[in-house]
């Protein structure tokens, strides 16, 4: 059974409900990634994606200075253990129509394993691992 931790993302970048939109869109910027983990102190509380501030922000006219990353945040975060099971978590992918799932221990965020992560692992020769494994192009 390949679990995982073993190709979890740990490189994550985190940041709290409290931020706007644009500085999440300037951290995703710099840090060359799609994605940041919404937290409320030490809670994951959600994920907030380049494509949500564009679709949830920007197209619904909400001001990315002023708007609060909870505003456009989805509440019902699906996580997993470093210790389950690849497929499990593609199975949860697939049951609740997410593309990424925050890893946690004890409660305690540890990583973040996406689509691409677990194409690239038990697929490396479709198109998605591909793209996923290819330096991003900025």
């Amino acid at each position: 059974m390949t679990t995982v931790g073993e190709f979890m993302t740990t490189r994550l970048v985190t940041m709290d409900g409290n931020d706007t939109l644009a500085a999440a869109a300037q951290e995703m910027r710099d840090s060359a990634i799609g994605d940041v983990v919404v937290t409320n102190g030490d809670d994951v509380v959600g994920i907030v994606t380049d494509r949500d501030i564009t679709v949830r922000g920007v197209a619904q006219d909400l001001d990315p200075n002023r708007t609060r990353l909870s505003e456009i945040t989805s509440r019902d975060v699906i996580t997993v253990s470093q210790y389950d099971d690849a497929v499990a978590a593609a199975d949860l992918m697939r049951t609740y129509a997410v593309r990424r799932l925050p890893v946690v221990d004890d409660g305690r965020l540890v990583g973040l394993v996406s689509m691409g992560d677990l194409a690239v692992e038990r697929e490396p020769q479709s198109v998605l691992a591909d793209i996923s494994a290819d330096d991003p192009n900025n």
